[in-house]
């Protein structure tokens, strides 16, 4: 767990789903600052299964977790396309050339763990503390498990500001910055419908995006990937090098040098 603190005009409190868990709970609370009582608008439940996070209002979905073991990252791992998927060229996969990858708005860890099971060493920063409590969680499970461990093991994570982090940045730099800034989804999935429900009211829109950004462009050796909904306009400032489209998403690609040199 983190020394976190987090600063939100959401209700939250931990909740111990039973009272094995209650050690846990209390733990998660003191390093998130998150009360284990009284009223909310969500709940950072606590069970030996992990951690997730529920809406408490009656026409709330279901809970949001991070699993790379089961589930849409399972079937993605073993039939999600390879090296032919759109996040794979946009950042540069080519026979041979494994670029490393820093995923500076790495949220639930889908984009990484993708990337990560293509070969790819994949360091991820997240700043929200409640999103990177559960990622750290989902990591933490997916370690036990042989078929995910090596995976895994390629994605580090960071928890804090990532312009800040990047700025101050000292190891070498990453041969890709991969970004995807909170933007109002078109999705009309059940999944990221929730997920945005959930996540809307906690991380807010990504008013930074253009500083996130330069920091990127001055810290990536050789590129920049921002993904973004297919029609929404690129991020203020420098204009990318070219576009790859897909059906809800595209990637802007903002190239420094060929990743073959």
């Amino acid at each position: 767990m983190s020394d976190l603190t987090l600063t939100t005009a959401v209700l939250i409190r931990v909740d111990a789903m039973t009272a094995a868990d209650q050690a846990a709970a209390v733990q998660w609370a003191q390093d998130l600052g998150l009360p284990l009582e009284g009223e909310a608008e969500f709940a950072l439940q606590v069970s030996v299964d992990g951690l997730q996070l529920q809406e408490l209002s009656a026409s709330a979905p279901g809970p949001i977790r991070v699993d790379f073991i089961e589930g849409a990252l399972a079937h993605r791992r073993q039939f999600g396309g390879g090296t032919g998927q759109m996040i794979a060229k946009a950042v540069g996969i080519q026979p041979g050339v494994r670029p490393t990858v820093l995923d500076a708005t790495a949220g639930l860890g889908r984009d990484a763990f993708v990337l990560a099971c293509l070969d790819c060493q994949v360091t991820m920063i997240e700043r929200n503390p409640i999103v990177a409590a559960l990622l750290s969680d989902g990591l933490r499970r997916a370690r036990l498990d042989s078929q995910v461990l090596g995976i895994v093991q390629r994605m580090p994570l960071l928890v804090g500001d990532a312009i800040e982090l990047m700025l101050a940045w000292t190891a070498e730099p990453p041969q890709v910055i991969h970004l995807d800034p909170m933007f109002p989804s078109r999705d009309k999935s059940a999944l990221v419908k929730k997920e945005m429900r959930l996540f809307k009211p906690l991380v807010g829109a990504d008013d930074d995006a253009s500083d996130l950004l330069a920091a990127a462009l001055a810290l990536a050796s050789h590129r920049v990937v921002v993904k973004r909904p297919r029609k929404a306009p690129a991020i203020a400032g420098t204009a990318p090098t070219y576009s790859l489209d897909g059906k809800s998403s595209r990637y802007d690609v903002y190239a420094k040098k060929s990743l073959k040199s």
